[in-house]
Order: structure tokens, then sequence, then C-alpha cells
């Protein structure tokens, strides 16, 4: 992430959301890391632990808690966020 922003909301706002990485992205969705982590990196060990976005879906929620700084809030989060997902997708592919 650019040094010039404090957090990826700032670089999404500033430069748009296709500039910012796949991390970035779920770290806006996450808002917050550990003690320890930040959000971003936090959202990079799920991308490295599941290999893509896509491959996180149909995941159980206890998977995604096994992160450090996943709990039952952001495994929540994170369930509804790929479910809205999955609505917006077979909505386009019944047009």
């Amino acid at each position: 992430m650019n040094d010039s922003f404090n957090h990826p909301g700032g670089k999404l706002r500033r430069q748009g959301a296709n500039t910012c990485t796949n991390a970035e992205l779920f770290a806006i969705l996450l808002n917050t890391g550990t003690k320890n982590k930040t959000a971003v990196e936090v959202a990079q060990e799920m991308l490295d632990k599941f290999g893509s976005i896509t491959n996180i879906m149909g995941h159980k929620m206890s998977e995604l808690m096994e992160i450090e700084g996943i709990g039952p809030t952001k495994a929540t989060q994170i369930a509804a966020f790929y479910e809205l997902v999955s609505r917006v997708i077979r909505h386009i592919e019944a047009q």
C-alpha cells in the first residue's frame, strides 16, 4: 500500500477501488486487524491460506476463524459478503 495512505479505505477514496489489491479490499471489509497485525495483514493471511478471493467462498466459518483476527463477527461479515456477491452473480446470469 502506498505510504501516503494510512489505511486502504483512504486509498480507495482517493484513487478508486480498481487501484486496491485484493488484500486491501478485503481489509476494508474486515475493518480492523489485531494487536499485532493490520487488517491488510490479516486479509493477506486469509488469501495466502485459501489461495484466492474466490477460494474463500464456500469455506465454513470455523475454517475462517482459524486465522488470527477472524472471530465470529468477522466470519459472519465475510459470509454475508459472499452471499451478496452470489446473489448479484445469480441476478446477472438470470438476465
